[in-house]
């Protein structure tokens, strides 16, 4: 799955003044995914959007939206972020209790279903979860704030998680990565078999048109 590269802006750095107008830009630009940082003020200390704000912005774009919950028990959620139109949701274990239950959940509406893994949490953590799940999230900055920079170390989980995946025959887990990834970092972790870039502060400060694009193209890798 190494050729399939597809960048995932998020709106949290986006201007929340004009988020409609925002989304159609990095659209019109190219943008591949619309990521969405749910944060409760509890499992990180940030507090962002919910259900209210995703449901006006669904009607505005036909592009997949990809939620992160960073909230404690996201089991209550389920069914009102599928109702609201998210395409995929990622959580994290230990913000719930039953792991696989909530991930049958997730996949009962039809909605792609990932696990996030936080800097300080081992990959195999992941060993029992791969096998129901469609993606995994390394987050290569702590999660809870936008614009941080990004942590070296992760790009090894990347490796780790990928021999993972040849030992458990899930060859077609997609990887995700979330934190610090800009226009000067972005090809060397595309090289490492990242699937899906997301970027805050790289696409809106500035020309989001034009940062889509330089991001887009210096994710590909040539051989």
């Amino acid at each position: 799955m190494e050729n399939v590269k597809l960048l995932a802006p998020s709106i949290l750095s986006a201007d929340f003044s004009k988020l409609g107008e925002e989304i159609k830009t990095i659209e019109n630009a190219g943008a591949d995914i619309i990521h969405l940082d749910v944060m409760d003020g509890r499992y990180v200390p940030n507090i962002t959007f919910g259900m209210p704000v995703i449901e006006k912005l669904r009607p505005l774009t036909d592009k997949p939206f990809d939620a992160h919950l960073m909230i404690v028990e996201p089991e209550k959620y389920i069914d009102d972020f599928a109702k609201a139109g998210v395409n995929m949701i990622s959580f994290h274990m230990d913000a719930t209790i039953h792991s696989h239950r909530l991930v049958e959940r997730i996949k009962f509406h039809g909605i792609k279903a990932g696990i996030a893994v936080n800097p300080a949490t081992p990959i195999n953590t992941l060993e029992e979860i791969i096998h129901y799940i469609d993606y995994v999230l390394i987050m290569s900055v702590n999660p809870g704030f936008g614009g941080q920079k990004f942590i070296p170390q992760t790009l090894h989980k990347v490796r780790k998680l990928k021999n993972l995946m040849e030992e458990t025959g899930r060859t077609d887990v997609l990887i995700e990565m979330d934190g610090g990834i800009n226009k000067d970092n972005i090809n060397e972790i595309s090289k490492e078999g990242v699937n899906i870039f997301v970027a805050g502060s790289a696409v809106f400060k500035g020309n989001p048109a034009e940062n889509v694009k330089i991001l887009k193209e210096r994710m590909k890798v040539f051989i």
